[in-house]
């Protein structure tokens, strides 16, 4: 809704200093959402006056027809004399009154005026059009062409409205009546504590016989129908300046002056209206359901197949318009210009049901100024006056004459009311308002207010949304302030705090990201085709999906039985965009089906569900373990002064594994496997250790490269998957501190010669077992192939520390450890020292 301040002044007797800012701060303050605060004419500067054009000269020899125009401007030229003008419009003639700005003048956007020469001639000053002036579209993309009653010379700035404020407020839903002048100018007058002049307090005529004939054959759907009667239009008239003005500024365009009333009023007070032609309209006014297949040709000229549900405005012919919607193009007001305009009208205000008004509009997907108003509330009692207002100005701005009879069809109603503690608006809130703060408060918004511990609130009829005890403490809330509101932190109960699971869940997203991952969140969606694209066999289990009823992609309508498909897909994404060293990890929920799910049941809404309920929807939920993953690509470390960088490789996905490990305390193994989406001879199996079982944890490597060129991601990208949960059944215990010895520590290095298909962690398991307690750490620092071990072989090197808790080792003792770690190894997989 936009607000002209120049408008909202005629209502609420604001101080002269306040501008559009501060008025903006005072509604913002009572709950409005005032966006912006439009400076209109910003920058214009005058001389900018009505001239009456005298001659135009049509120049010859261009290549666009150009006018050479005398222009009368009275005295605002200084000599009295015509002023000489070039002008390219086509929409004036001789006699015409024109606006024309001066040389000296500034227009907005910064646009000085000086005399100049063009097209031969000398220009003093220029005729303006709407959009020159900021003004908006009027309709006529031509130049502005006033009333003859002006005379020349007179400031076009204030005749024109051109400098003013308007506040453009974002309505919610609940406050439909802030779409009009008379709902802003409430909540104004409230926020500044100002009597109210209100637009609607007219004097109407009582209904009587002779209005025009209605029918209402619904009351539900329409619960008040008034209809006027005014005659003796003059078709020539038009809309005077001043409402013109007023329409453009709210952002609607003006038409003819019958329906710019129309607007107007409708803007004023927030009641929509329609105008039919009288000399249109056959028979009586109806108002019933549609039948099933009627048709309509409405104002924008489509012609609409109407529903039985659908809401219509009928005479003898059938539907004449969509109630509450868009009138129909058989009764529309005819205009002058065509060569014969209306005369005479029939005005309707009608109070329509706002949810057969919405379901029809978003039925025709046809949204109107009235049906935007109506679908969030329209006061039922406001169509009386709204309907005086449109005859006053009609008989007022085009002559005409208002016929004596009034028709006024209204269903039985009472007023809402609502029982409510005095003191509930307190125990909201938090604070002590008081009765008297509660009762006034309530008042000023409309309600009537009777009562003292138990009040009873009479509703006023523009506010809809207020229907229980809740709305009424909300008002008075935000009338108070919410900024008055104090903050108070809520205090936990001792003993409570994040349990077991989610702190070893907020541990593994740190240890990720220390370790020089960046989280990647992704939507819980999959399709068929990325499954195909990861190369899964048709039994595999990831292949078994929840499908969604209501999907957000048909292209994905499945839950995740995996990480990797989003993952990878923000990898792809960032390596399109230039960002090719990746490092990306997720943690979350995957649905995995077992097949024993039930039919889920539908909870009731107006109870709270039964322990039994609540169980069988567990029992229809697929199992949700929570899952870690990572993917790599590009460089794992960056080339430098410092030395070469290094690619991401498979071991990189495998150490990621580790880290998540080692933040429960627990110990990986690792054992070569066949995997998809994996690389079959870059793949490494992930096994922890569960109740002395041990117990499938996840999977890593390098993807296979038909899955890279399938997902189009870059050469070599490696993965990690793992199951969180198992993780978290493989912690024993607290996590036990290491004990720091402070004796020195013994190293001993080992060369082992194995066959190359010996696994390396193999023999890591060997040493570690043989070497016994003293072992603090053993690491694998060297792989060697070479032709002096012979064919099929490798050397794997190793750095073994020993240390004991309470002396320090000699040299035999870290000697004997480490040859039976070796021993070992030699029994279990073939090692032999090199060099032996």
């Amino acid at each position: 809704m936009r607000v002209p301040l120049s408008w909202l002044r005629e209502y609420v007797d604001l101080p002269k200093t306040e501008t559009g800012r501060d008025v903006q701060a005072k509604l913002v303050s009572v709950g409005l959402e005032v966006e912006t605060v439009e400076q209109t004419g910003a920058g214009l500067k005058g001389p900018l006056v009505v001239g009456e054009v005298l001659t135009i000269e049509e120049l010859e020899g261009f290549k666009k027809p150009i006018r050479f125009c005398t222009v009368d401007v009275g005295t605002a030229n200084g000599t009295g004399e015509p002023q000489e003008i070039v002008c390219g419009a086509r929409n004036f003639a001789v006699g015409d009154k024109v606006v024309v700005v001066l040389p000296g003048a500034v227009l907005p956007g910064d646009f000085a005026i000086a005399a100049r020469k063009t097209y031969g001639k000398t220009s003093h000053g220029m005729i303006c059009s709407t959009d020159e002036l900021g003004m908006g579209d009027d309709g006529t993309h031509g130049i502005i062409v006033l009333p003859p009653e002006y005379e020349p010379g007179t400031d076009a700035i204030e005749l024109l409205e051109l400098v003013d404020e308007v506040l453009d407020i974002a309505v919610t839903p609940d406050r439909g009546y802030c779409l009009s002048m008379r709902g802003v100018a409430r909540e104004t007058a409230i926020a500044y504590g100002l009597p109210l002049r209100d637009p609607a307090l007219l004097d109407v005529p009582p209904p009587n016989a002779h209005g025009y004939p209605v029918k209402v054959s619904d009351p539900i759907g329409c619960g008040n129908f008034t209809a006027r009667t005014v005659t003796g239009l003059q078709p020539e008239a038009r809309s005077p300046i001043w409402m013109q003005r007023r329409l453009q500024k709210a952002g609607m365009r003006t038409v003819s002056l019958a329906v710019d009333i129309t607007n107007y009023v409708m803007l004023e007070l927030g009641q929509p209206l329609h105008a039919y032609d009288r000399t249109r309209v056959q028979g009586p006014i109806g108002v019933r359901r549609a039948q099933q297949g009627e048709k309509l040709t409405t104002l924008d000229g489509a012609k609409r197949v109407l529903d039985a549900q659908d809401l219509v405005i009928t005479d003898d012919r059938g539907p004449i318009g969509l109630a509450g919607v868009m009138g129909g193009a058989d009764t529309e007001i005819a205009d002058a210009a065509e060569g014969t305009g209306t005369t005479e009208v029939v005005i309707e205000a009608a109070h329509f049901d706002a949810i057969a008004v919405a379901r029809t509009a978003r039925r025709h997907k046809l949204s109107s100024e009235a049906s935007k108003r109506f679908e969030r509330g329209v006061d039922p009692q406001a169509a009386a006056a709204a309907a005086q207002r449109t005859v006053d100005l009609l008989v007022l701005l085009a002559g005409g004459t208002a016929e004596a009879g009034v028709t006024e069809i209204t269903a039985p109603s009472a007023p809402r009311t609502i029982a409510m503690p005095a003191n509930h608006p307190d125990r909201v809130a938090g604070v002590a308002y008081g009765r008297e703060t509660v009762v006034r408060r309530l008042q000023q918004v409309g309600c009537d207010v009777y009562g003292q511990d138990e009040l009873i609130v009479t509703v006023p009829s523009w506010r809809p949304d207020l229907a229980e005890p809740n709305d009424l403490a909300e008002e008075v809330i935000r009338l108070e302030g919410y900024e008055n509101l104090p903050s108070t932190l809520p205090t936990p109960p001792s003993g409570r705090g994040l349990t077991d699971r989610q702190r070893l869940h907020r541990r593994v997203g740190r240890a990720l990201a220390g370790s020089g991952y960046v989280e990647a969140l992704s939507y819980p969606f999959i399709g068929d085709a990325v499954l195909d694209q990861l190369g899964l066999e048709k039994d595999d289990a990831r292949r078994r999906t929840v499908t969604l009823v209501n999907p957000l992609s048909d292209e994905e309508p499945a839950l995740r039985t995996t990480l990797l498909p989003g993952l990878l897909g923000a990898l792809r994404r960032n390596d399109g965009r230039g960002s090719h060293d990746l490092a990306l990890f997720e943690t979350g929920l995957v649905f995995r089906p077992t097949g024993q799910e039930t039919e889920a049941v539908r909870l009731p809404v107006d109870r709270r569900p039964t322990d039994e309920e609540i169980a069988g929807l567990d029992a229809a939920l697929p199992r949700q373990p929570r899952r870690a993953a990572v993917v790599l690509a590009g460089a794992r470390e960056q080339a430098g002064w410092w030395g070469k960088g290094r690619p991401a490789d498979w071991a990189d996905s495998v150490e990621a594994a580790r880290v998540i490990a080692r933040e429960a305390g627990v110990e990986v193994t690792v054992r070569a496997d066949r995997h998809a989406p994996w690389h079959p001879g870059r793949c490494a199996a992930l096994y922890v250790t569960v109740d002395g079982v041990e117990t499938l944890f996840g999977h890593a490597g390098e993807l296979h490269p038909r899955v890279v060129k399938e997902l189009h991601l870059p050469e070599r990208t490696c993965a990690m998957e793992v199951e969180l949960d198992v993780l978290e059944q493989a912690v024993d215990g607290a996590l036990q501190a290491p004990r720091i010895s402070t004796f020195p520590v013994a190293t001993q290095d080992v060369a082992l010669v194995v066959d190359s298909g010996v696994p390396s962690d193999a023999v890591e398991n060997a040493l570690r077992e043989g070497a016994g307690d003293l072992l603090e750490s053993l690491r694998l620092f060297d792989v060697f192939t070479g032709e002096q071990l012979g064919e099929g072989k490798k050397s794997l090197a190793y750095a073994l520390r020993f240390r004991a808790p309470d002396r320090t080792l000699t040299v035999e003792e870290a000697s004997a450890a480490r040859d039976t770690a070796v021993a070992l190894a030699a029994e279990r997989t073939g090692a032999v020292l090199r060099g032996a």
